[in-house]
């Protein structure tokens, strides 16, 4: 489930501001490489887009995004409580 909390934190961070792909990298302590893989992934799924710049572009969260904040909300909320299932059994 790491690649799908990645790209929860990614559009937690994108909906605070637009960011780049470095300073998301930076921000969430994640490789650069994959920081790019989850941004084209939600790119195409249309969470997310871009600006035209090449160079240090920015990503901003969509319209579409923004209209199921309430899905995206409650789903997350069950992949956090997940998690902390998770991290209770390794200790």
């Amino acid at each position: 489930m790491q690649g799908g909390a990645n790209r929860i934190s990614i559009l937690r961070s994108l909906r605070e501001q637009p960011k780049n792909a470095n300073q998301l990298a930076t921000e969430l302590d994640l490789n650069y490489k994959t920081v790019r893989h989850h941004l084209g992934l939600l790119t195409d799924h249309g969470l997310v887009t871009t600006t035209n710049n090449q160079y240090g572009k920015l990503y901003f969260t969509t319209d579409e995004f923004a209209g199921h904040q309430e899905t995206f909300e409650r789903i997350t909320a069950d992949v956090d409580s997940g998690n902390s299932r998770d991290n209770e059994k390794h200790m």
